[in-house]
């Protein structure tokens, strides 16, 4: 079943990985900041950000892989997508706790409700897997994408506001 979707798992597999790599330049830019708010932003902001992509990356990994069936990915997915959420819920707590910035609606929507769907889309997609339903790539693909766009954004925003707080200083 995920045979075909092969190419796309290798393309978003390789984007996550690229972009795990990119993070370490935003980890370079925020040196700057005191202690108490570098620890706190990382916890709340960058560590997600990592997280999306690295989901990504694992993702995509167990797609290519060669195994005999469809089912134990669908266990593993499953297993990933409730962690996701159970990490997901603590993360939202943990950034209402933060005092590195002040979050928009948009902001909460991105950080917050797209990885939770992203991960309540790997449980869909697992199920449907073991299932043998023929929407469980689709769903998986869905939690890929979303995992993208969520990360992308909180790379990006949490770049301008270390440039933002460095040029405070």
């Amino acid at each position: 079943m995920l045979h075909d979707w092969r190419p796309f798992f290798e393309l978003t597999g390789a984007a996550g990985a690229q972009l795990i790599g990119l993070l370490f330049v935003a980890v370079t830019l925020g040196v700057g900041l005191s202690k108490s708010q570098s620890s706190d932003a990382i916890a709340a902001f960058l560590t997600p950000t990592l997280i999306n992509f690295s989901g990504v990356l694992f993702q995509a990994i167990l797609v290519l892989a060669p195994w005999p069936s469809d089912r134990p990915v669908g266990f593993i997915v499953v297993l990933a997508g409730i962690a996701g959420l159970a990490y997901r819920l603590n993360t939202i707590r943990l950034k209402g706790k933060v005092d590195f910035v002040a979050l928009t609606a948009a902001d909460w929507i991105v950080y917050n409700a797209v990885p939770v769907l992203a991960s309540v889309s790997l449980i869909a997609g697992g199920v449907g897997l073991i299932a043998e339903n023929l929407f469980a790539p689709y769903a998986l693909a869905s939690a890929s994408a979303f995992l993208l766009a969520a990360g992308i954004y909180g790379a990006w925003d949490l770049t301008l506001r270390i440039i933002k707080n460095r040029a405070k200083e």
